[in-house]
């Protein structure tokens, strides 16, 4: 005879409500497994640096991130600068794969994790490529200089008219690809956001991300007045992405570094 059946009907439902609660449980964890990077294994190791991965922004262009990158191999370590697909407007879907083909290609070369810094639109292609690319294990930190993780004004205007390629319609305030984002970042990667009030392309609001630390330039370096454009060859903010990136813990800078270009 079934033992279930076999029960009272008093103690028959006690059964079943006990087991429906542990199924929601095993069910809503699941579901917290998948959301937070499919968080399966080891987290990326903090104290080991390896190669770090420089994001272009909206359009690609490179030269910012170059002398960044130029600064870092000075350091010791080593600097990839991606190649976005389309130029840097395309599909912010193909925009993270492509970051992942840079990360792979680290691995195999014996990179024990990366770091990623994506300027303006790159810091949304990397938090799309953390979240669909189990970025949990594979990046040590995320740093993000001035990118719109709300959206930008002037990418909402240009897909108001029709007028936008792909990455600006998903860069517009309220997409759908913003939305399955969302404005907040787990404990790993560790994050950093950076951003400059002198961003004429990206509101300073856009740039919060709760979860990551918080880095205003003016606060730490009072009378800057770097623009969105020049924040990756800015040598306060190489200077402040320089020891964001070392081997002790990520934190918001106590000073303004002075750190030559």
């Amino acid at each position: 005879m079934n033992r279930l059946a076999a029960l009272s009907p008093r103690r028959r439902m006690l059964v079943i409500g006990v087991a429906a609660a542990v199924l929601a449980v095993a069910v809503i964890v699941a579901i917290r497994v998948l959301v937070n990077g499919r968080d399966t294994g080891p987290k990326a190791p903090q104290g080991v640096p390896g190669t770090v991965v420089l994001v272009p922004g909206y359009g690609g262009g490179t030269s910012g991130l170059r002398v960044l990158a130029r600064r870092l191999e000075q350091e010791g370590r080593t600097a990839v600068v991606v190649q976005l697909p389309d130029g840097g407007t395309g599909d912010m879907e193909r925009q993270a794969q492509t970051i992942d083909r840079y990360v792979s290609d680290a691995q195999a070369a014996g990179s024990p994790s990366v770091d990623i810094v994506g300027h303006s639109a790159g810091g949304v292609a990397a938090h799309l490529w953390a979240s669909e690319y189990d970025g949990v294990r594979k990046a040590r930190r995320i740093i993000t200089l001035g990118s719109p993780h709300h959206g930008a004004d002037l990418a909402g205007a240009g897909s108001a008219l029709g007028a936008c390629p792909a990455a600006c319609d998903q860069l517009a305030p309220g997409s759908s690809l913003l939305r399955r984002l969302g404005d907040k970042v787990g404990r790993a990667p560790a994050w950093m956001s950076l951003w400059t009030t002198h961003d004429d392309t990206v509101g300073n609001a856009s740039s919060r991300l709760t979860g990551a630390v918080d880095v205003e330039l003016q606060k730490v370096c009072p009378g800057a007045t770097t623009g969105h454009s020049g924040l990756p060859s800015d040598p306060r903010v190489i200077g402040i992405v320089l020891g964001a990136l070392g081997p002790g813990p990520l934190a918001a800078p106590r000073a303004c570094p002075s750190v030559s270009s």
